[in-house]
């Protein structure tokens, strides 16, 4: 076996639910018409359905964070960490209450900081509903009732804590 960590274990996967018993978890529909980018992503309510983050909206509009759920359709061949995309329909989970490891997107997480979301000018590695650690002027939004809990790994992901 050639698996070896040198300096530190890698976080997590983005949208898995840490700290199990500290978490609050509730179904919601989603709206196949307005699609997530991944799991671990912040949205909100419109329209009785769960929906990613976006233009417009503000701190406390969100309705939790997106959860990838276990087991997923991933987990083999050129998925191993079972990272695929995210269902567009049907029900989903999304943490209400907990921590959580989500993609960081920009920024320098530590312990403690400010989350904030991205709500605009979606980019390559930034989507709309996507973390980040800085702010960037209007396209970003921060998230009072969240906090890093530490550094990102290598490959970018970072727990957070929300409604905690």
């Amino acid at each position: 076996m050639s698996n070896a960590f040198l300096y530190r274990m890698p976080a997590g996967i983005p949208g898995d639910v840490t700290r199990a018993s500290q978490a609050t978890i509730e179904p919601v529909f989603l709206n196949p018409s307005v699609p997530f980018a991944g799991y671990g992503l912040f949205g909100k309510i419109s329209g009785g359905q769960f929906v990613p983050f976006g233009a417009g909206d503000v701190d406390g509009g969100q309705y939790g964070l997106f959860a990838r759920p276990y087991p997923t359709s991933g987990g083999s061949g050129s998925d191993p960490l079972g990272t695929s995309t995210p269902p567009t329909k049907g029900v989903a989970d999304v943490l209400r209450r907990g921590y959580m490891t989500v993609k960081l997107n920009a920024g320098t997480a530590s312990k403690d900081s400010t989350v904030y979301v991205r709500v605009a000018a979606a980019a390559t590695g930034k989507p709309i509903g996507g973390i980040e650690a800085a702010a960037d002027s209007t396209n970003t939004v921060a998230i009072s009732t969240a906090s890093f809990m530490g550094a990102a790994d290598a490959t970018g992901v970072v727990e957070i804590a929300y409604n905690i």
